[in-house]
C-alpha cells in the first residue's frame, strides 16, 4: 500500500473584496506499508484539512493525492475515518453497529457477522456484542467506532482525535489498544492528535505543521510505538529520558509556531 500527496494545497474562496484562505500549501507526504504517521501541530495548522484531503472529502486545489497509483477523486471503501464524535447508530447494538458497513455494501449476512464477531473479538467487546451503544462508556463507544472502521478492510484508517473526548485514564488504555490493533491488522494509520505525548507514544513518524498556511513544517522518525510493542510498558517508554528529551523538542517547536503566526 502506498499514499502519495504531492504538493497538494488548498485555497478557500472568500466573499468578494476578502483574499482567498490558504489552508494548505504545498503538501508533500508519503504513508507506505504499515506506517503509524501522526500529525500535530497548533489549531488551525490544517491537519484535518489534510485528512480530509485523504478521505477524498476534500479536493486539492493544486497537487495531487495518489492511493497505489491512482488519484483519489472522493471517497471510498478504501480509506476509513473515525473520528472524535464515532456517529454510532444509537438505535443499534454493537454488533449491528459494527456490521453496517458491510450491510451497505451488500455482503451477505452471515458472512457480514462473521467478519463483525472477528472484530468485536479484537476490540475486547465480546460480552457487549448485543448491548446498546448508548449503555457503553465513551471509552466503549469508540472501541465500537473503530471496529465498524476495520470491518470494510480499509487499506488507510484515518483517525481525527478519536481519543479527545475521553479521561486520561481510558486515553492511555486506548492509545495502548490501538497500537495492538495496529500491529495485528498491519494497517496504515494517519492520526491526528493535540497531545505531543500522544503523538510521541503512537507514531512511527511525526510530522509537526505549522499554520496559516498550513505546512509540514518538521518529521520525525519514532521508535517509541515499537519499544511499547516490544515489551516495555507505557510508562516506561514515556518516562525514558530519550522520550522526555524528544517530547520537550516538538513542544518548544509548536510553542515557536504559534508565537511567531500570533
Amino acid at each position: 500500500m502506498a499514499l502519495n500527496i504531492r504538493e497538494a494545497s488548498v485555497i478557500y474562496p472568500t466573499a468578494a473584496g476578502r483574499p482567498p484562505v490558504e489552508a494548505l500549501r504545498k503538501i508533500d507526504l508519503d504513508i507506505v506499508g504499515s506506517d503509524f504517521v501522526v500529525a500535530l501541530g497548533a489549531s488551525g495548522c490544517g491537519k484535518s484539512t489534510l485528512l480530509s484531503l485523504i478521505a477524498g472529502f476534500l479536493s486539492p486545489s493544486s497537487g495531487e493525492i495518489l492511493l497505489d497509483g491512482a488519484t483519489v477523486r472522493g471517497p471510498g471503501a478504501d480509506r476509513a475515518v473515525v473520528f472524535q464524535k464515532h456517529a454510532l447508530m444509537p438505535w443499534l447494538n454493537v454488533v449491528d453497529n459494527v456490521a453496517f458497513g458491510l450491510k451497505l455494501q451488500g455482503v451477505a449476512e452471515g458472512r457480514r457477522y462473521q467478519i463483525a464477531r472477528g472484530f468485536i473479538v479484537l476490540l475486547g467487546l465480546s460480552e457487549f456484542e448485543r448491548s446498546r451503544v448508548y449503555q457503553l462508556s465513551g471509552g466503549m463507544q469508540q472501541r465500537v467506532g473503530i471496529a465498524r472502521a476495520l470491518t470494510c478492510d480499509p487499506k488507510v484508517l484515518l483517525m481525527d482525535e478519536p481519543l479527545g473526548a475521553l479521561d486520561a485514564l481510558t486515553r492511555e488504555k486506548a492509545q495502548e489498544l490501538i497500537l495492538k490493533i495496529w500491529h495485528t491488522t498491519h494497517k496504515s494509520v494517519f492520526f491526528i492528535t493535540h497531545s505531543v505525548e500522544e503523538a510521541l507514544f503512537m507514531g512511527t513518524k511525526l510530522i509537526v505543521m505549522s499554520p496559516r498556511p498550513g505546512r509540514i513544517a518538521h518529521r520525525f522518525d519514532l521508535p517509541f510505538s515499537r519499544q511499547f510493542l516490544g515489551g516495555t510498558s507505557a510508562r516506561q517508554v514515556k518516562a525514558s529520558p530519550e522520550f522526555i528529551a524528544l517530547r520537550e523538542e516538538v513542544l518548544k517547536i509548536i510553542f515557536s509556531d504559534e508565537e511567531a503566526a500570533a
